[in-house]
């Protein structure tokens, strides 16, 4: 016999039921394809590689009772007593029938992308915008320190501003920026700083505009950081990892990964627990950090209730980089190692995030799904800023700046309802819902303080303390959107091969910005906006698509700084219009990956001006363009190799502006190419444990870094490798893992804000772990 399993096959060995424990799992896993309902995460995340069971060998039919003698009778009866048929698989069984079965999946780097990304369960192959995602695994083997570090993998993405690093802040296509509300968790926004962390599973990029399923938003895209969510079987792990940049530059890692069933009912619960202390790899610093991560879940027949919760406490260094010479065009020269500022910079505070969803299917063809998000981080920060650089004497000239009470949250909720139904002989696929939000922003006392002058060729730290004097016009910056909107999507399959794709958004708006105490308001913007998109989808094979979209996306244009003028709805807001088309492709349920070409257009740029009386003006009438061609491939070439890769090309630069400085120049850290190889090699069961080695490169091309293109940063290639080696010690499993970040210590910058702010990328990182599993 074969059975199915969401409508794969499954395969296995062959086995006596009621046997062992393995009878019990393989009889899970048949009885999961048995069952109607979805009972694991796994399952309504994605479908499950291809497993054959084997029907075990048939007995001789034994005799009819009335064939046999009283006595046989008796005899059969006592043997069926002592051997009773095997008992049903509970739900923990099932489930860790199915997490086996996923596993070898996971380590050939199967990309499953979430639900929530794009707000159905569709696969990528019948959808027409091209979605990235970077699997489970390859955060596992790769050990990325933050998102910018997890997109490395994704084409077309380079780094921006993060606000000496304490921000996530990536380009897509050429726009993004640091707080530009891209970042997601779940399909959910975010607004705390840093959004990678142990409980992250997945990240996901969907790229080009995309304000019809998640509204205001830059025209790159959205990154969704998928959960881990608990699990119906009882398991876990604890991580101790050491690092090290140099020899006195160490560091210390610990995480706790425990997941669950509560009772026999569905009910699971998670917790994880993640602290890290590491020195900085430049000449003072040090970055510290707590993660306490718990989570619960109950999967229904029909319904899938989820709960998360994380709190995360931090410092770390507020470290600007280095700087640019004007002239020369070539960095300070000075040690990589050397930083600017002073011991105090740092950024300092805590982050909490609560997330609730409910997912429950009404029918065959239809379920609803409702989810509420509330992220909320208060930081300080000291941050002495560099205002001058004589390169020839290396006297440097600084302010002591600060931020003291800086608070962002947003409250997020979403509902909407998908499913099918046949018009005729077409099959209509639908997406119809809401969401509302409300995030604010603001920092309370700016600190503003002259200091005296430092020989950054011979500096001598520790002089100088923390500024305290407050700016009452700096301070009380604040910027609070309110959105509310609907939105409608239907995929009508016109033939088994081809379909249309429709879409609109109703958004309605508030925006209220600025600063100053007493507070004095610059952006008070109140307007409404419908946004369309249109695409098709044509599939050559099971296995291989081409599709086309044409999407729009809206950010209102807003300032907290006084402008002369009151930006409000008189001033149009940003657009974005793009046009794009590819080819996707998910052969044998292996290797997987998209082909895109698109043009992005970007028109009402927020640009100001000086006028003739010295007043500075707003004007919206700039425009940028961004054109390119990207690949992303990842899954597993054979049984052994593995590999995620990617390459972009992307030509963004400014097509109209008032301001000729800036007409026609590329647009600041947005790299003309990008590239990305990380290949795995499984040695399987060929040794005593399990062996598995990797590594790659990736290459980012020269970007301006600044506005006006007066410097350029060059381009660089970092390599990493990573080695795992999986045995038991008396029969407890046991990982060892060593990886090794920019493993030729390349120095390099990854963004810009401008030559004074030029952010170097980290040395060489050496890091051991030991994983425990239970």
């Amino acid at each position: 016999m074969r059975a199915h399993l969401d409508g794969q096959r499954v395969s296995g060995r062959r086995t006596r039921a009621g046997k062992s424990r393995a009878g019990l799992l393989i009889g899970a896993a048949v009885l999961l394809a048995e069952s109607p309902s979805n009972t694991t995460t796994a399952q309504a995340q994605s479908a499950l590689p291809p497993v054959t069971v084997e029907a075990p060998v048939q007995r001789p039919r034994p005799a009819r009772a009335s064939d046999q003698s009283p006595r046989r009778a008796q005899i059969a009866a006592r043997q069926r007593n002592r051997n009773p048929a095997p008992a049903a698989p509970t739900l923990s069984e099932r489930a860790a029938a199915e997490a086996a079965a996923q596993q070898a999946a996971k380590l050939g780097y199967r990309a499953m992308p979430s639900a929530t990304t794009l707000r159905s369960g569709a696969s990528p192959l019948d959808t027409s915008q091209a979605v990235n995602v970077v699997p489970e695994q390859v955060l596992k083997d790769q050990l990325p320190r933050n998102i910018d570090d997890a997109l490395i993998n994704v084409s077309g993405i380079t780094q921006t501003n993060t606000l000496a690093g304490s921000q996530d802040a990536v380009i897509r296509r050429g726009f993004g920026d640091n707080r530009d509300g891209s970042i997601m968790r779940n399909g959910m926004p975010l607004v705390q700083g840093r959004s990678l962390n142990p409980a992250v599973e997945s990240v996901e990029v969907l790229k080009g505009p995309a304000s019809l399923l998640y509204g205001i938003m830059d025209p790159g895209g959205i990154v969704n950081t998928i959960s881990k969510r608990p699990e119906l079987y009882q398991h876990g792990s604890v991580t101790l990892l050491g690092s090290a940049f140099s020899a006195s530059k160490t560091g210390a890692d610990g995480l706790l990964d425990v997941t669950g069933p509560i009772g026999d009912q569905g009910l699971a619960y998670r917790f994880i627990g993640y602290g890290v202390s590491e020195d900085y790899w430049r000449n003072f610093g040090r970055h510290r950090e707590m993660l306490v991560a718990p989570s619960l879940a109950w999967y229904g027949q029909d319904t899938t209730v989820q709960l998360n919760y994380e709190h995360r406490e931090f410092i770390y260094p507020f470290d600007r980089g280095t700087a640019f010479n004007p002239v020369t065009k070539a960095p300070l020269a000075v040690p990589a190692t050397r930083r600017l500022d002073e011991p105090f910079n740092n950024t300092w505070g805590t982050s909490d995030l609560i997330q609730a969803s409910v997912e429950h299917r009404l029918n065959q063809d239809w379920k609803l799904y409702a989810g509420y998000s509330y992220n909320t981080e208060t930081f300080s920060a000291n941050q002495l800023r560099i205002t001058g650089i004589n390169f020839t004497t290396g006297a440097e000239t600084r302010s002591n700046d600060g931020t003291q009470g800086s608070l962002s949250n947003a409250s997020y909720g979403t509902s909407y309802v998908s499913g099918g139904f046949w018009l005729g002989e077409m099959r209509n696929e639908v997406l119809f819902g809401g969401d509302g939000q409300y995030r604010t922003i603001y920092r309370d006392n700016l600190i503003r303080q002259a200091t005296p002058a430092i020989n950054i060729y011979n500096p001598v730290y520790g002089l100088i303390g923390p500024g305290t004097t407050v700016s009452n016009s700096d301070s009380a910056q604040t910027d609070k959107l309110g959105q509310w909107s609907l939105f409608f999507q239907d995929t009508l399959h016109l033939t088994e091969r081809f379909a249309l794709v429709g879409g609109v958004r109703y958004m309605d708006y508030d925006q209220i910005a600025g600063r100053g105490k007493p507070f004095v308001t610059n952006t008070n913007v109140s307007q409404d906006k419908v946004l369309p998109l249109g695409g098709a989808i044509l599939k050559l094979t099971d296995q291989i698509s081409l599709y086309a979209s044409y999407t729009e996306s809206l950010k209102p244009n807003s300032t907290i700084a006084p402008i002369g003028v009151v930006i409000d709805s008189n001033v149009a807001p940003e657009e974005g219009v793009s046009y794009e088309t590819g080819l996707k492709f998910d052969v044998n349920q292996r290797i997987s990956g998209t082909v895109a070409l698109y043009d992005l257009d970007k028109k009402n740029v927020q640009t100001t001006k000086t006028n003739s009386a010295g007043i500075v003006e707003l004007h919206t009438v700039g425009r940028a363009r961004s054109r390119g061609v990207e690949v992303d491939v990842t899954g597993r070439l054979t049984d052994n190799w593995a590999l995620i890769g990617s390459y972009g090309y992307t030509d963004a630069r400014v097509t109209a502006s008032e301001d000729l400085t800036l007409l026609g120049k590329k647009l600041q850290n947005v790299a003309l190419n990008t590239a990305s190889l990380y290949l795995v090699y499984d040695f399987g069961t060929t040794l005593p444990g399990r062996l598995r080695l990797g590594g790659g490169a990736r290459y980012v091309g020269d970007r301006p870094g600044d506005s006006i293109n007066t410097f350029f940063l060059p381009s660089y290639i970092v390599a990493d490798i990573f080695a795992t080696y999986e045995t038991k010690h008396q029969n407890t499993p046991v990982i060892y893992q060593l990886n090794v970040k920019n493993l030729f210590d390349t120095v390099y910058y990854p963004s810009a804000v401008n030559n004074l702010n030029v952010a170097i990328g980290d040395a060489r990182r050496v890091s051991m772990s030991a994983t425990v599993k239970f």
